[in-house]
């Protein structure tokens, strides 16, 4: 008697053999495709980014140096330069001094400001509006810095924190009131540094307490 047990099991072996191998459903490799092109956008953005990064970079360091190179050297500024004529200049107030690149004009507290604190006085708008004029007239593209001064009383940042005040009152004076440019105009402290006079005494402390207008012409 033939059992039907192993020709069964022999028949449904050679039918799994013969079967062919599934392929995974298209939409699986669609999905896998669609990985790639998006893994693919996301590197090349970020190469992208890093190279833009890199040339602002370069772009920074090469403005930075032009500045540099071109700019004025504010350092060897000679507060006690001797003192000049200048034709546009009549007020006798106005202390002109010149070097050999730029112009120094200069104004006492006592004459800028009005009493206990930095707000332009009468007097001072006058003198600052006959400054302004000669800055527009003779020295359009002029770079253009303004320095406040103390004496040496009282602490140091206190004083370099009083400069700085004090420049700064009279920029924005220059700019809103003298039509000035304001791009062209810095402030900078001098504090209780660069005296133009000893602090030994009232007389000299009192010099020191000042804001000059240093002007370097275009080149």
């Amino acid at each position: 008697m033939v059992r039907i047990e192993p020709v069964i099991k022999i028949y449904f072996m050679a039918h799994l053999e013969v079967q062919p191998k599934r392929s995974k459903p298209w939409w699986i490799w669609a999905i896998i495709i669609l990985l790639l092109v998006l893994l693919a956008a996301m590197l090349l953005r970020k190469c992208d980014a890093e190279h833009s990064d890199a040339l602002r970079a370069a772009n920074a360091d090469s403005t930075t140096n032009v500045v540099a190179a071109t700019g004025p050297d504010w350092n060897s500024i000679d507060f006690n330069t001797a003192p000049s004529s200048d034709a546009d200049i009549t007020d006798a107030e106005i202390e002109a001094r010149a070097g050999q690149t730029y112009t120094i004009y200069s104004l006492g507290e006592n004459i800028l400001f009005t009493s206990g604190n930095n707000d332009i006085s009468t007097a001072g708008q006058t003198k600052l509006k006959m400054i302004s004029d000669v800055l527009k007239k003779r020295f359009e593209g002029a770079t253009i810095g303004v320095f406040g001064s103390a004496d040496a009383t009282g602490p140091a940042d206190e004083n370099k924190e009083l400069g700085a005040e004090r420049a700064g009152a009279v920029r924005n004076w220059l700019v809103s009131g003298g039509g000035v440019p304001e791009a062209t105009i810095s402030v900078r402290s001098l504090g209780e540094e660069k005296p133009v006079a000893t602090n030994e005494t009232s007389a000299g402390r009192k010099q020191n307490r000042n804001v000059s207008i240093v002007v370097f012409p275009k080149q």
